[in-house]
């Protein structure tokens, strides 16, 4: 396996992030969304009801809203301690992060993901790595946007133009394998990092990607439908 110089000289990975795991790495470890605002916000919703109903300007509606904002508070510091650990420990562990460029605010946007978007906390996560690879030693890449990484075969390089967001895993068409979507996808941006070329076209003609890092599980299995960007 060929390993991308850093400055810290640990091997790369690729992530691909989502909704249902917040993050899958290239090395086929998937890490689970915590969804701290989902368990909440029931808990938010009763509090937001009992404030409206409160009087304005009276010494109870301030109490109600002191209990909103606490409830808020708490939220977002769980959110902020679980992505301070995890970009801890993924800037510790490789020398480099592949990352895809998401528009998150463009993709918040959309009515029916916009809070779980919100939750997850991509932007924030992002953040977080940047100035932890600059302490720790090791450095941050990232791959376009319109970079095609679940829809290209790991393995061969084809690309599955049928490929839909419910298609958690897909076979691909040429080589056979079958492949986790989000899995080939991590590996796919580590792949796309570290040689350049991976689902890259040139003279008009598909060019086999060179392959840095090679899954060594032969299988997988069927996940639970999960949102992922591209």
């Amino acid at each position: 396996m060929e390993i991308l110089s850093s400055p810290n000289g640990l091997t790369a990975v690729g992530i691909d992030v989502g909704i249902k795991d917040f993050a899958t790495l290239s090395t086929g470890e998937k890490i689970s969304n915590p969804t701290y605002f989902k368990t909440s916000e029931k808990k938010l919703a009763k509090l937001q009801r009992n404030l409206s109903k409160k009087k304005k300007g009276s010494i109870n509606r301030n109490k109600a809203r002191l209990k909103v904002a606490r409830c808020h508070e708490h939220i977002s510091n769980q959110r902020k301690d679980f992505l301070h650990k995890i970009s801890y420990r993924l800037t510790n562990e490789f020398g480099t992060i592949c990352l895809e460029d998401l528009n998150v605010k463009g993709m918040v946007k959309n009515r029916k993901l916009s809070k779980a978007i919100s939750d997850v906390g991509w932007g924030m996560f992002k953040e977080f790595l940047k100035y932890k690879t600059t302490w720790y030693g090791s450095n941050i890449k990232e791959v376009d946007r319109f970079f095609p990484s679940s829809k290209t075969c790991n393995k061969c390089g084809s690309i599955n133009k049928n490929l839909v967001l419910s298609d958690r895993t897909w076979t691909c068409s040429k080589c056979k394998t079958m492949l986790d979507r989000d899995i080939n996808a991590a590996i796919n941006i580590l792949n796309e990092c570290t040689a350049g070329t991976a689902g890259s076209q040139a003279c008009g003609e598909d060019v086999r990607p060179t392959f840095i890092y090679k899954l060594r599980q032969t299988s997988v299995k069927q996940e639970a439908p999960s949102f992922r960007w591209g």
